[in-house]
């Protein structure tokens, strides 16, 4: 298991992305090598890619793992959160595949999400629980300054992005009734997926700062001029844009590459200060060790 590092000072970008459905590898890279990180929560999805490109260096963790064998709910999204905190990431970028529940966003753009609405219900949701009770603030839940640097870098690389939308996260692994998928538009939601919650919860409490850029691939079912999703049609539009993504990750690199990294200015990186509750002498040790990545910086582990 590697320590885990404190990385409210760290001077250098190590962008730690999350591959959703059909992102599973990223062209350019140097130094490639796939290392094993074991976790206290468990087995991450895969192996994690570090790499290097340019001045920034690079962790990518396919979500489903390499071949897609794990469903939304099989994720062990702690296990991912904390590997990517050892793996001494300072910032993650999710790629997602998502269904659009808006007319304007049509299946081959990107949408650089702002909030979510969560629905899902069979997964774990904290690394703090009984023993060390943690409450941190998701009101804003995207780090906008690394939202706006990943939907300017997919604009170059040639998609259309429109940036803010909220996601609404559904348990899966079944995609919507057209009834749920009418409420949720009557919700104001833009567009729907399976994944990035509870990952954007638990980033927050590993104090990394998450951006999401969603990758439209159908209309959901709601839409009366097209037929349902299905799968067929969404791997279509994977392979289009995957090559968009990958693109738009490089060129986040390049942007970023010989600029030293600083805090966020939203204060994402210290927000365990003001959020653990349980005081010292009344916390778990053993739940203290497991949070030695996600919390190591206030628990003194």
């Amino acid at each position: 298991m590697r320590s885990p590092a404190d990385t409210t000072s760290v001077s250098q970008w190590t962008i730690g992305v999350l591959g959703g459905s059909g992102l599973y590898a990223i062209d350019g890279l140097k130094n490639e090598q796939w290392v094993k990180i074991d976790t206290p929560w468990g087995d991450p999805s895969d192996e994690i890619l570090f790499a290097d490109y340019g001045d920034v260096r690079l962790r990518f963790l396919p979500r489903h793992g390499r071949g897609h064998s794990l469903t939304p709910s099989a994720v062990n999204y702690r296990a991912n959160i904390d590997a990517l905190k050892r793996a001494g990431c300072t910032d993650l970028l999710s790629i997602s595949a998502v269904g659009s529940l808006k007319e304007h966003y049509v299946p081959g753009h990107f949408v650089a999400v702002d909030q979510f609405i969560d629905r899902t219900f069979a997964r774990e949701k904290s690394f703090f629980g009984p023993g060390c009770v943690a409450h941190v603030s998701v009101a804003d839940p995207i780090c906008p300054r690394l939202s706006a640097l990943a939907a300017q870098a997919a604009r170059s690389a040639g998609a259309t992005v429109h940036t803010g939308g909220t996601y609404l996260a559904i348990e899966g692994p079944q995609f919507s009734t057209k009834a749920e998928s009418a409420l949720y538009r009557q919700w104001g939601c833009d567009v729907i997926g399976m994944t990035n919650m509870p990952e954007a919860k638990l980033a927050r409490e590993a104090e990394l700062p998450y951006a999401t850029l969603a990758m439209v691939t159908d209309f959901d079912c709601w839409h009366p001029d097209h037929g349902s999703v299905d799968v067929a049609s969404v791997i279509a539009i994977l392979q289009q844009n995957a090559a968009t993504a990958g693109e738009a990750v490089r060129t986040l690199c390049e942007t970023l590459s010989g600029q030293p990294r600083t805090a966020c200015a939203s204060g994402i990186e210290t927000n365990l200060d003001v959020a653990i509750i349980t005081p010292p002498d009344a916390r778990d040790p053993e739940l203290v060790a497991k949070l030695d990545a996600v919390a190591g910086r206030v628990l003194n582990v």
